[in-house]
């Protein structure tokens, strides 16, 4: 299917300086958008092709004057570190909504599976029952319905979810925190998954470019539009923790291994650390299989957006400075 994207078309990313929100701005500037992001405590101006403005993603204000002109606004803004949740994501969205009903743009929000329970698992659809467990899948099932009423109010809302991310941007992500550490040599892969335990992961750059296919055809889609990626699929729990290991022997001659992720120490530490805490909420993600089902997206574009899993792997560990951290440290 041919893109149909509208050059010139202009768009607000919240959250630019995210994996995700980062990965969208850049993909979007290079399929010719104008793109603004708005970031607390920034210099004004235009860098490598996107427009930085000054404002933070709380203040109603900034965000309305920033997204003023636009036909989209990306909301990819988090509260760093899991902390503030409950006090934090819904004013931000009710700010994005409020800018998007007055331009009559569409949202594009990356969504998770934390609004699903149990109940709704081992495949997701997108319109599969969200009963979540934990207090930011209710978060997140809120900010669906409140997105749900805006696409009857003027806006149009686009959800893309997916698995755990990775790329070559360290964010808040399992795998940067978790599995490896980033700017660190890989010395063995801590591994938060039960034995056998399927997991889906989804590659940061494979996310923005469906999104960004998604919205070259925005004006087919239904006002409050819903895909789901397949990702990368680890159906035992061991594929994502070989590739880590083949590329760091490949690229460095290191032969690492895989240890269990220390649980123990998050459980300790969750009483005075609120990542951890938050973290610690998640665990059910990793002791019961969850995918997720792609048919809709595969038969709207045609394919879903995929890298080779090693591929992306290494160019994860290359952005985050894991490969050549650990190259210096062997010359050494």
């Amino acid at each position: 299917m041919a893109n149909d994207t509208a050059r010139g078309d202009t768009v607000l990313v919240l959250g630019a300086t995210g994996g995700i929100g980062g990965e969208v701005a850049r993909q979007l500037r290079d399929a010719g958008w104008q793109v603004r992001a708005l970031k607390r405590d920034t210099q004004e101006g235009k860098r490598e092709g996107i427009t930085w403005l000054a404002g933070d993603a709380m203040d109603g204000q900034a965000v309305r004057r920033a997204a003023t002109g636009c036909s989209v606004i990306v909301h990819a803004v988090n509260p760093p570190g899991y902390r503030g949740w409950s006090q934090l994501v819904l004013p931000m969205l009710d700010n994005t909504i409020a800018a998007a009903k007055a331009e009559g743009a569409t949202i594009v929000l990356p969504g998770t599976v934390y609004n699903f329970g149990p109940d709704a698992f081992p495949l997701l659809a997108e319109d599969s029952l969200q009963r979540p467990l934990t207090r930011k899948g209710a978060i997140r099932v809120e900010m669906e319905r409140r997105l749900e009423e805006a696409s009857r109010q003027g806006a149009r809302v686009l959800i893309v979810r997916a698995g755990d991310f990775f790329g070559p941007r360290a964010g808040n992500n399992w795998f940067s925190q978790g599995l490896v550490k980033a700017g660190q040599p890989v010395k063995a892969v801590s591994y938060p998954g039960g034995p056998g335990v399927g997991h889906q992961w989804s590659y940061l750059p494979d996310v923005a470019r469906t999104m960004v296919e998604l919205l070259a055809r925005r004006e087919r889609l239904e006002p409050f539009a819903r895909f789901h990626m397949a990702g990368h699929w680890d159906a035992d729990g061991t594929r994502m923790s070989d590739a880590i290991r083949k590329v760091v022997a490949r690229r460095t001659g290191a032969r690492v291994g895989v240890s269990a992720f220390p649980w123990w120490l998050l459980t300790l530490a969750s009483p005075f650390v609120v990542t951890f805490r938050e973290m610690r909420e998640m665990r059910y993600l990793w002791r019961t299989p969850v995918g997720m089902d792609n048919a809709k997206l595969v038969a709207f574009l045609g394919r879903e957006p995929h890298t080779p899993l090693e591929e992306a792997v290494e160019a994860a560990l290359d952005g985050m400075g894991c490969l050549a951290t650990v190259a210096v440290a062997a010359a050494a």
